[in-house]
């Protein structure tokens, strides 16, 4: 019996949409919209990274416009979020466990894609993290929030390792190795940072203090006239 790899990472992206359109509906819950409110946030959430990606990639129409499944999953996801309260108890923690999981399955499909349509390492790498990233964004953007990616938990940081395995991975075309490997990482390491509240080092832990020069000549004293030193 062969184990069809290609339907599994269908499922994790699909999965992924519904878990992060219900995470939208969660921002909604929590702003009090009514149902076109609920929609709106759940498509972006779950939607708006890949279609990010595919606009800026130039090859046709967004994959989420073309294949079914996709929207279908985000107005599911939205209907689920609108009956029941998942900003809680187990349904919570699953749903983080399916975003962490779809975080790297993202990462490593907007990899590929790029790479699939010409471009470097380098964007690649950026793409994949705008697939994974994208739709929580303009999620945060919608309800004037600071974008969670941000200042939260480290999520474009692991998403961008995730990418880079597929991108490594790809070159020696092993793609089914490197999306397992990068659906891996995602849930791994995105699990670990929101338990651990891991994030990067913030600008002021980094600022070299600047020498107050202007201070320092006014305090020192000056010389006699008519001595140089």
């Amino acid at each position: 019996m062969n184990f069809d790899t290609d339907l599994l990472f269908r499922l994790v992206d699909v999965f992924g949409v519904f878990a992060n359109a219900v995470l939208g509906g969660a921002v909604a819950r929590t702003k009090g919209f009514d149902a076109i409110g609920f929609v709106i946030l759940a498509i972006c959430s779950g939607l708006g990274g890949g279609m990010l990606r595919d606009v800026l990639l130039g090859v046709g129409f967004p994959v989420a416009l073309t294949d079914p499944l996709y929207l279908s999953s985000a107005l599911v996801g939205a209907g689920v979020a609108f009956v029941l309260d998942f900003g809680r108890g187990w349904a919570r923690r699953a749903l983080l466990v399916g975003d962490a999981l779809a975080m790297g399955c993202w990462s490593a499909t907007g990899a590929a894609k790029a790479l699939g349509a010409g471009l470097a390492w380098l964007p690649a790498i950026f793409l994949g993290v705008i697939t994974a990233v994208g739709g929580g964004m303009l999620r945060d953007i919608l309800v004037n929030q600071v974008p969670s990616v941000f200042n939260g938990p480290l999520y474009a940081t692991v998403s961008a390792i995730a990418s880079a395995e597929m991108v490594l991975l790809r070159s020696v075309d092993q793609y089914a190795l490197g999306m397992g490997l990068a659906i891996l990482t995602g849930g791994v390491l995105g699990l670990l940072a929101r338990w651990r509240q891991w994030t990067l080092p913030a600008a002021a832990q980094w600022t070299v203090p600047r020498p107050r020069v202007r201070k320092l000549f006014r305090s020192r004293a000056r010389p006699p006239k008519g001595r140089l030193f």
